[in-house]
């Protein structure tokens, strides 16, 4: 009987961790009516940012400056933007304060579009992500359809093959 009882508990964990990386295909209303910061300083609703790329495949990382598992995978994301030009890359940052933000950018000489997040994975436009790591991917198609939901900086080898796949 103890068998059948850790059998069944460990079938609920699994499922409720599978559920919680749930894949989603569109953004939340909340996530999309999220402000976030232009590196010119102005407010723009998230939404106002994808109607931006309309009819191209986007991939956004969630970085920060701070983030040592971002730094080393700047050197993969900048390969991914030299073997996939096509895709539009925007980089949206986690920092303490917008000087921190764009030292980074400066620093690391990152190319792509740049967006700040205020009051970081914590805040709501982080929770209404589901963040809890980063760095994390998403690509979106063509379609505005997303593709990969959640991905991480050991999780180059999917964000490939799915770009390879959108072409």
């Amino acid at each position: 009987m103890k068998v059948k009882v850790i059998i069944a508990y460990i079938i609920l964990c699994f499922s409720s961790i599978s559920c919680s990386q749930a894949q989603k295909t569109e953004f939340s209303r909340k996530a999309l009516e999220e402000k976030i910061i232009t590196v010119d300083g102005n407010p723009i609703a998230f939404q106002d940012v994808l109607n931006q790329y309309k009819g191209k495949t986007i991939v956004i990382e969630i970085w920060a400056s701070w983030c040592g598992d971002c730094i080393k995978a700047m050197p993969k994301i900048k390969e991914l933007q030299n073997t996939n030009p096509e895709v539009t890359y925007l980089f949206f940052s986690l920092d303490k304060t917008i000087d921190k933000w764009k030292a980074g950018i400066e620093k690391h000489q990152i190319n792509g579009d740049h967006y700040f997040i205020k009051n970081g994975m914590n805040g709501s436009f982080g929770k209404a992500l589901d963040l809890d790591w980063i760095p994390r991917y998403i690509i979106i198609d063509k379609t505005g359809k997303i593709i990969v939901y959640r991905a991480i900086e050991t999780d180059f080898e999917l964000i490939n093959t799915t770009l390879k796949s959108l072409k």
